[in-house]
């Protein structure tokens, strides 16, 4: 163990060099008047050189760049600098000039013409090793009164804004581009999802057998400072608030960056977390084990819900949601992964979704203190809310593997393929029949443990149609991988065969030449509803064939992990004055559709001339008529 973290300690000490191999600082000095000396020192690590201002080799040569150019009489002048070593060098095979260890270098600068307060200077170099070779470069923010500190400006350069201004493309008819896209978003579908898992925390051991001992508490006015139905009231009420509450940080990170959501739902790491979790669910639902919150913190609320009044019966509300987690944590995961598959509006579904949560789970106390009759109609708790419970742990079981599929996507691993994925599924699902059918034959009876079985194994069967034929198994478009991701048809990487670009400039300047309109395609390898609209929408024959033959289309993953080239790379500054890196495919997607559009939702649609024009309003998820309007609409107005 001992020499395997010694091993992990040298090679991230080894891959921390490699990134960092110099460290600068500067010094600002006054001579007179207005003017300064200012010195760059350099520090560099063992093993490795900082080349000087006079090395032959083009982009290996140390520069300073002044912002404002005023500064010195020649922009093209050098700075002074230390006597560097000439050596022969490894890397190059020739003598140059180089320094190690540590370099100074100075120049005298003016800041008579300079009206702020601080001025910027670049600095590109390069710094080799034996075998290797970086290429960085580093921006300095310098006051103009040398009493104040440096501010290392780590957010852009000259060339970092110049990388961000090329992905601002020329569009015409900009005017067209809308963000009010109401039929993207289906929040009445997450609230009924909503209503249905709190419907379903309702009836799990840890909530069901509660609610006539705490419907009878109500129905004790002797314990109240209210009335009945007005404690019973507030304690739904309570329920309901807390829940919705538990959205209200989600909104606080996505209004500190727009995009943070869409980051953790596509998130390979998240995902593989969310993966573990939910096969943790899945065995606690099994039975093997409980998660609980600790005991001190039910304990400290169940004592202040002694106190009565209002604080009293909102701790006894809060006590229940403490007490029921081991039942409801589950649930609420599959709640919050499912908000987190729209990321462009996922914290208001996520709160739409807790408050039908909420609603379900309050609600049925508040209703029965209301008309205690119907307590009599409760069904006693007993061996059908095992089966409820393991029936839900192997549902878990199943959303853990969607998760693994996202990361899987999105890393472009090739381990879950859909066949794969399918098989994993019929499984779990003919092990469930299994599970709730094993008696049936011996003693055949309508109950909850027979319709779960023959329901498991009707949607068994369905899922091995789908090994034959992908559009056997559409109603889970946007579960399941998509179709062109498959074991054998591994080559073409794009929607139902089509064929597809993944390169702005490649695909328009293939529909230049061959005079087609222009599909963009702002999509995701984790986006459910990307899915579903290529796999319910675009599959219709009418649509295929326009997709087909007016267009080319070019999909951009935003969600892609591949690392830029070093060159490519460029950090930024967005709306809300926060810095931000653009290492990845996904990420330069993502500001090409922000910058031009103001969108970060998936999916987003455009239709355009090669030459950029835009022919109608965007789209994003829309209904197989709508789309097909919005085809007809764009082919008629390029025809103007």
């Amino acid at each position: 163990m001992i020499k395997v973290l010694a091993f992990l300690i040298s090679f991230f000490s080894f891959f921390q060099q490699s990134e960092e191999p110099v460290k600068w600082q500067y010094e600002l000095d006054k001579i007179e008047n207005n003017k300064f000396k200012l010195t760059f020192n350099a520090e560099i690590i063992d093993g490795w050189k900082l080349y000087s201002q006079y090395s032959p080799i083009e982009g290996n040569a140390t520069e300073f760049k002044f912002f404002n150019s005023e500064l010195i009489s020649n922009e093209e002048e050098k700075f002074y600098e230390t006597e560097p070593i000439i050596g022969y060098d490894n890397v190059f095979k020739l003598d140059l000039p180089y320094f190690v260890n540590e370099a100074s270098f100075y120049n005298i600068i003016d800041l008579k013409n300079i009206n702020s307060e601080s001025f910027k200077v670049e600095i590109f170099y390069s710094s080799c090793d034996d075998e290797l070779c970086v290429f960085r470069n580093e921006t300095f923010n310098i006051p103009t009164d040398p009493s104040k500190e440096l501010i290392i400006d780590d957010n852009v350069t000259l060339d970092d804004m110049n990388k961000y201004n090329e992905l601002k493309f020329d569009f015409k008819k900009t005017e067209l581009v809308s963000n009010n896209f109401t039929e993207s978003i289906n929040f009445i579908e997450i609230f009924i999802f909503g209503l249905i898992a709190g419907f379903l925390a309702l009836l799990t051991p840890c909530i069901f057998p509660m609610i006539p001992l705490t419907v009878s508490y109500f129905l004790d006015e002797t314990k109240l400072k209210f009335s009945s139905l007005k404690s019973a009231s507030l304690y739904g009420f309570f329920i309901v608030l807390i829940y919705a509450s538990l959205s209200l940080p989600f909104h606080v990170f996505d209004s500190l960056n727009p995009n943070i959501l869409n980051s953790i739902a596509t998130n390979i790491y998240v995902n593989i977390l969310f993966f573990i979790v939910f096969i943790i669910f899945a065995i606690s639902f099994f039975g093997y084990f409980d998660i609980t919150i600790p005991n001190s913190i039910i304990n400290r609320s169940d004592s202040k819900s002694s106190k009565g009044g209002i604080i009293g019966i909102f701790f006894m509300s809060l006590t229940l949601t403490l007490v029921s987690f081991s039942c409801t944590g589950p649930i609420l995961g599959s709640l919050l992964a499912g908000s987190l598959a729209n990321p462009a509006s996922g914290a208001t579904q996520l709160s739409i979704g807790m408050l039908g949560f909420g609603i379900s789970l309050g609600l049925p106390f508040t209703l029965l203190a209301f008309y205690p009759k119907y307590l009599s109609v409760l069904s006693n708790s007993g061996i059908w809310l095992k089966k409820l419970k393991v029936t839900l742990g192997f549902l878990e079981l199943a959303l853990a593997f969607k998760f693994l599929s996202n990361a899987d996507l999105v890393g472009s691993w090739g381990i879950l393929k859909r066949e794969v994925f399918i098989l994993i599924w019929i499984l779990i699902f003919l092990s469930l029949a299994v599970y709730h059918l094993g008696s049936y034959f011996e003693k055949p009876k309508l109950n909850f443990k027979s319709i779960s079985g023959w329901t498991s194994l009707i949607f068994s069967i369905y899922l091995i149609s789908g090994l034959y034929s992908s559009s056997n198994v559409r109603f889970l478009s946007g579960i399941l991988p998509p179709e062109f991701y498959t074991i054998e048809n591994s080559e073409n990487q794009c929607p139902l065969g089509l064929n597809c670009y993944k390169s702005f400039e490649e695909g328009r300047s293939y529909a230049l030449e061959n005079e087609k309109l222009v599909l963009l395609d702002f999509t995701g390898w984790a986006c459910a509803n990307c899915r579903r609209m290529e796999e319910n929408v675009w599959s219709k024959p009418s649509i295929y064939n326009l997709l087909d033959n007016e267009f080319v289309i070019i999909s951009l993953y935003v969600d892609d992990r591949t690392e830029l080239d070093y060159n490519d790379k460029f950090k930024y500054i967005n709306d809300l004055g926060k810095t931000q890196y653009v290492n990845t495919t996904g990420q330069k997607w993502s500001v090409f559709q922000f910058l031009n559009f103001k969108s970060a939702s998936q999916p987003y649609y455009v239709a355009m001339k090669p030459t950029g024009e835009i022919l109608s309003e965007p789209i994003q998820y829309a209904s197989e008529s709508n789309f097909k309007n919005w085809l007809d609409l764009s082919i008629s107005e390029s025809l103007k």
